[in-house]
């Protein structure tokens, strides 16, 4: 039992994160033995049909190293697996060789800092008009890390009809899952990056169309001036966006927030503005209600240094608002706004 509980966490914890079912029969919890935790090493021996695939195809990576170099519009689309990857040194250095704009998805947040020049901040349903528009024209877009769902893509035959699609994930099973790629790797996100790093750089990172790649930034300026993310004044009320903004300023862009799921917690993916990995920490993907308090718990229990802010809405802290008495009996100082 001990190598199998062993086994679970190294598979939940490698490769695509995410849960492992252990069925413990009925007998196996009534019998008492003695225990021997097993070693790392033993854990992975023991697993000789799980094998993550962390090193990307050379071919592959050499391929959309010529694709990166010939791109007149190139985007770079970042998913929650470069925050897994930890890989946003390599990221900000990729974006700023090439010169390539970058867009993240709500999981994605984080990953690359959203007060770069070169940031898009979100694309897709709640995204920005500068994101989408950069996707829908470009010619190259490099998916790190994501998995292109229905809330990025929308119609998947009217998504990024113009580009060459390079996809990097260590899942293989999500390549060409919903949009088929042109240039599919399968590896760890950050070791991957770091070849193609490297391949460029053997390569000179030239442009083969630089004056087209400066047109490009200039024509994203532009619609970031004319479109920018924005919300309508009130006289009456305190709008939801403003509070955020104003959470944002106080923490000088520093806390940790946590959310719920609702609106609250698309706004709060907008407006406040992310600068490293799970600064964020919200359900993107399960969506599930009352995540939002428990998480800040947890964050502020493991940063314990960091501001940590919780965003909710009113019947997602309901859900869990109980756990207020777990805050202030273990002293966990977080902070809630309630935005109904």
């Amino acid at each position: 039992l001990p190598l199998i509980i062993r086994q679970a966490f190294y598979i939940a914890r490698t490769g695509r994160p995410g849960p492992v079912l252990v069925d413990i029969p009925k007998d196996i919890t009534q019998k008492l033995s003695d225990v021997r935790i097993p070693s790392s090493e033993e854990v992975k021996e023991s697993l000789p049909g799980y094998r993550p695939h962390l090193e990307g195809n050379l071919q592959q990576i050499r391929r959309a190293v010529r694709l990166m170099m010939e791109a007149k519009r190139p985007v770079l689309y970042v998913g929650g697996g470069a925050v897994h990857a930890e890989a946003q040194k390599e990221l900000v250095e990729l974006a700023e060789l090439m010169k390539i704009p970058v867009t993240t998805t709500n999981m994605g947040k984080g990953a690359f800092p959203e007060l770069h020049p070169l940031s898009l901040h979100m694309l897709g349903m709640h995204g920005t008009y500068y994101a989408n528009m950069a996707v829908y024209n470009c010619d190259l877009l490099i998916a790190v890390g994501a998995r292109f769902d229905d809330r990025v893509t929308g119609k998947v035959e009217e998504f990024a009809p113009q580009a060459k699609i390079i996809h990097i994930d260590i899942d293989p099973a999500s390549i060409s899952k919903n949009i088929v790629v042109d240039v599919p790797i399968v590896g760890d996100v950050k070791i991957v990056l770091r070849k193609l790093l490297e391949e460029l750089k053997r390569e000179g990172a030239k442009l083969f169309f630089p004056e087209e790649r400066q047109k490009w930034i200039e024509q994203i300026e532009t619609w970031k001036k004319k479109h920018p993310l924005t919300y309508g004044n009130s006289s009456t009320m305190i709008k939801p966006q403003y509070v955020i903004e104003q959470i944002y300023e106080a923490t000088r862009g520093e806390a940790i927030i946590t959310t719920g799921v609702g609106q609250h917690q698309m706004w709060s993916a907008m407006f406040y503005k992310y600068s490293f990995p799970r600064q964020f920490i919200n359900s993107g993907g399960l969506g599930t209600m009352g995540f939002g308090f428990p998480a800040g718990i947890g964050a502020k229990l493991g940063r314990p240094e960091r501001e940590v802010f919780v965003i909710d809405g009113d019947g997602s802290f309901m859900m869990t608002m109980q756990e207020i008495i777990t805050a202030v009996q273990y002293r966990v100082p977080v902070k809630v706004a309630i935005i109904n």
